[in-house]
């Protein structure tokens, strides 16, 4: 196995950053240790989020909960709610939990030691690096997706990246790395691995020319950039076929409507949401199945009407076509069967509940369809 000089490649990295780093929200000062907190904030909501989403979120974020205290206080729907929008929002309801268990257990701090900070919610081995190594200045290694390419590159790996066998590897690498970093330098050195995946060693057309580390860098040397690192073959992405339904009270846009709240645990747990479930093989129609999972999730009798707007969507694993259709409460009183809660609310109030997605866009569409009717009989 190739072994470059770690020493060398660390010290290039940590100059290299100080010249070229990128002036982000979460970074302050250019240089030194930073807080913990909005280091574990910014490095959870990073996860398998673009930099440029994040930026305005972990703004709003640090206004609205400046402190761990005040994350901790704060009530579950509202984290939600300041969330909304930047998805995977397990990653929200555990920043929730763990601030909750810093106030108990540590004083409101997050520790400096990795032990304590594997036991709090959401974080792991990468989120564990990233707090003790940027707050901190221990030398702990991180692996994200830009430093798996990066060192995969570097090492000219030609094994697939998801092997038990190359993400050992590829952890011993960022240890020998971060560990040979000059001394008080453990955070810049890795903050400069992840800014170099994510900004010369890009997975598409490297700039390679421009890399601080391209001398010693196998790939560049045997010309396998572009195919490094091994990825694994790509799954097709199952399609499902998904109604919802507005469901009024009375008449549309005349009357309250019915919203659910998704159980605590799975995806999207504790967001609100137009209720409604997957279209399955036994459903007659998409009306068929909206009747269905409405009274197995709230036990009530609706009548369908006409289709309000069709919203596509991906996931990490799946896709939907959402198709949202004007419902009208018929008979039964709603009961929190397959959801946590529910709520007749008026259509102003639907934008003060944490949604998804999917569901932002049927109110917007919601809010445009009502207005219409309203411009209409004004009209008439």
């Amino acid at each position: 196995m190739y072994s470059p000089d770690f020493a060398v490649l660390a010290a290039r990295l940590v100059a290299w950053h100080a010249v070229h780093q990128r002036v982000l929200p979460w970074r302050g000062a250019r240089a030194g240790a930073r807080a913990a907190y909005p280091v574990w904030i910014s490095e959870i909501m990073l996860q398998q989020t673009r930099v440029e989403t994040v930026e305005g979120y972990f703004q709003r974020w640090m206004e609205r909960f400046p402190t761990v205290e005040a994350l901790a206080a704060a009530d579950l729907q509202e984290v939600l709610k300041a969330w909304e929008g930047l998805g995977y929002y397990a990653r929200a309801r555990n920043l929730h939990k763990a601030a909750r268990q810093i106030v108990a257990v540590h004083g409101g701090v997050l520790p400096a030691d990795r032990k304590a900070l594997l036991a709090l919610p959401g974080i792991g081995e990468y989120t564990v690096g990233a707090i003790l190594s940027i707050a901190y200045n221990q030398p702990e290694p991180i692996l994200d997706g830009n430093v798996k390419r990066v060192l995969a590159r570097l090492c000219d790996i030609d094994q697939p990246i998801s092997t038990p066998a190359v993400l050992r590897q590829l952890w011993a690498l960022a240890r020998a790395l971060v560990e040979a970093a000059p001394t008080g330098a453990a955070g810049a050195c890795n903050e400069a691995l992840m800014e170099l995946g994510a900004t010369l060693c890009t997975p598409q057309s490297p700039r390679c020319l421009l890399c601080p580390l391209q001398d010693h860098c196998q790939a560049a040397a045997h010309g396998t950039q572009a195919e490094r690192p091994v990825m694994p073959p790509r799954k097709q992405t199952p399609h499902y076929d998904v109604a919802a339904g507005v469901i009024w009270a009375g008449s549309p846009y005349r009357s309250r409507l019915l919203l659910a709240q998704r159980p605590a645990a799975g995806m999207l747990g504790g967001l609100w949401e137009f209720p409604g479930g997957k279209l399955e093989a036994d459903d007659a129609d998409l009306a068929a199945c909206l009747r269905r999972e409405i009274d197995e999730e709230l036990g009530i009798e609706i009548e369908v009407g006409d289709l309000l707007t069709t919203v596509k969507h991906a996931y990490t694993h799946f896709r939907i076509t959402l198709h949202t259709f004007h419902a009208r409460h018929v008979a039964g009183a709603p009961q929190a069967i397959g959801c946590q809660d529910w709520r007749w609310v008026t259509l102003d109030e639907v934008g003060d509940f944490p949604l998804p997605v999917t569901d932002q866009k049927i109110a917007a569409a919601l809010r445009a369809a009502a207005h219409e009717s309203v411009a209409t009989r004004a009209a008439n």
